[in-house]
This record gives C-alpha cells, structure tokens and sequence, in this order.
C-alpha cells in the first residue's frame, strides 16, 4: 500500500506550506496550509474552462493570495485531487479538457513533492476528521468513524471512495465506481434504463446519477411516462423541480434520490460500510428539504435479505465544502518527511 494512503503514528508530517486543491470537471478549489495541522486558508475557486492547463490556474491563485500568505507564496509541497482515475503519470481528466504530467508539473511549479490522488480518495481520506457541525443524518444518527466508511458524490460526475481503519491508521480506497452499471429497482426504472440505453451502450450509475446525467434521466424520464420533453441543463432541471414548478422536472428529482439511495446501498454491501456512507458532491445541497423527503433512505436500505444489514448502518450528507482539501492536506501529513 502506498505510504501517501497508510497514516502512521511514527510519520513526521512534512513542513509547509502546502498547496492543496480539488480539481472537477467544472471548477478547481485552491487552498493554502501553512503545516501540519493547519487550517485551510485563503481558498478560491477557479473555472476550469477559463484556464487551458492546471498549471494556468494554480498560477493565478498563487497571483491571488500572495499578498495574504506568511512569506513568500511558494508551496513547498502539493496534492492534487483530482477527478479522474489516478495510476500513472498522465492526468486525464474525465470530464474536461484538462491533462498534465505528473512529474512535469511538479518541476514547473518548483514543488519538493506533488501527490495527485482521485477525488474522491481525498474526500474519503477526510471523512473520519468530519464532526456533527459538518454532517446532516440523512436517517437516524450520523455515520461513526469506525470500520470501514464509504462516500458517493453526484458532481459534474459522480465520484464513489472509501476510507477503511487499520492498526496502523487510516487506508483510502480509492476507485471508480460511479461508472458500474446501474440497476433498476422496479418496472418504472427499467422503463427509464431501457431510454437511456437507445442512446449509449453502457448506462453506468454516472449517465444519470451526475450534473452530466440529469438531462440524460430527465429525457429518459420524459419516455418512460409517454411525454414530450424540453431539453433542459441540469440547473434548470433541479430549479424547475425544487420550485414545483414543472411536473416532468419533479418526477425527474424524485428518481435520482430514489436510484440515488439504491446505488449507496450497493456501495455500502461492496464495501463494507458499516460505519456510514457519507453523501458528497454538488448537486444534492440543491436539492434542499426535498432530498431528505426522498425515497433515497427507504432505497438505501431496500436490498430483500440484507436489509437489516443497511438499516443499521447510518447515512449523512457531507455540509462542509472544503471538506476534500481537508483529505488533501491529510495525505500530504501521510507521506512523512
């Protein structure tokens, strides 16, 4: 196992400061860590359609918060969480433009170390520091920081992680499960796949469980009850449905918390969650009162034999936004001197 992913009692944290940052297919979040323990500072977020390389954006940032930072805006190290799969030196980013080498980007920027970890490796690194004032139960009680814990996060894509307790600490698990096949539940969602799959080969849970999905289950949607469809973006998606103000966008909103509550059940029997699975990612804070009257929790635990098993184990929204930048400095911390 990587030491950049085992936490260890015996490791002396490097000195900073550190650069840390979480990279979607939509924007990049920056942050600064003067060392060890430190808080996340001066953070900002980037658009990543407005510079042609991450290189472009973690210079404008440095540009930002130079004037605010203790001495020189020079990281001594950074970590990179990124949305995509991560195992070589190429970065290639899944839902944008983006890509960059690894080792040339450490040389440009001057860096002692760059770590590139998935982002969702960063988050689930990040879930057993997350307190109550970070959470909201989704269900009776908050997830424990025990065992094993897993976290999904529908985003632009959608990102799955897990983070599991060993004796030597804590041990990311890191993955790409957003792009495992989707299953239906009932008659209505095999209606909805079966759309889906007239228009591309493999329905993973990420073609409608994603910023990028949402127009893709809203027309699906749209077939399945036999209705013509606007194409509409995922804001306005989400925007008609919160309101009420548009039936189809309703029905819409109610399916991806239902399917939504099923793929977490399913992240949790594969992994073993039962300290809780976490929900991450931008699309469901939109969603408001309306996601926590969903069926996302009956579905959760909606798996016949095994559902004793799923009721005991708690679920909670993720409320703090930095919470990833918190994993990134926490990988860094990892890796020793």
């Amino acid at each position: 196992m990587s030491p950049a992913h085992l936490a260890s009692v015996d490791m002396a944290a490097p000195h900073g400061p550190w650069l840390v940052a979480d990279i979607g297919g939509t924007n990049a979040r920056l942050g600064w860590v003067e060392g060890p323990g430190g808080d996340i500072r001066h953070v900002r977020t980037l658009p990543v359609l407005g510079h042609a390389h991450p290189h472009d954006a973690v210079r404008a940032y440095l540009d930002q918060v130079g004037p605010l930072v203790d001495g020189p805006a020079v990281p001594r190290r950074a970590a990179l969480a990124v949305a995509t799969a991560v195992g070589h030196d190429e970065v290639a980013f899944t839902n944008s433009h983006w890509r960059f080498s690894a080792r040339a980007l450490q040389q440009t920027l001057g860096l002692e170390r760059l770590q590139v970890l998935n982002d969702f490796e960063a988050l689930a690194l990040s879930l057993p520091r997350l307190g109550a004032g970070q959470l909201r139960a989704i269900g009776p009680g908050l997830p424990r920081p025990e065992g094993t814990l897993a976290v999904i996060g529908p985003g632009t894509g959608l990102g799955v992680g897990g983070v599991t307790r060993t004796r030597h600490g804590w041990v990311a698990l890191p993955g790409e499960g957003g792009h495992a096949t989707l299953a239906p539940a009932d008659e209505f969602e095999s209606a909805v796949l079966a759309a889906a799959r007239t228009r591309f080969d493999h329905v993973s849970a990420e073609r409608l469980l994603s910023g990028i999905g949402l127009p893709v289950l809203h027309a699906s949607v749209a077939e399945a009850m036999g209705q013509a469809v606007e194409l509409l973006p995922a804001e306005q998606i989400v925007e008609r449905g919160v309101a009420g103000a548009d039936a189809l966008c309703e029905r819409t909103l109610d399916t991806f918390c239902a399917m939504l509550g099923g793929f977490a059940g399913s992240v949790a029997l594969t992994l073993g969650a039962r300290g809780g699975v976490y929900v991450g990612g931008g699309i469901v804070p939109r969603l408001g009162e309306r996601f926590f009257q969903s069926r996302f929790r009956e579905r959760f635990e909606a798996k016949g034999r095994f559902r004793g098993y799923l009721h005991a184990i708690p679920t909670a929204l993720i409320t703090d936004t930095l919470a990833a930048l918190t994993g990134a400095a926490f990988a860094i911390e990892q890796d020793g001197v």
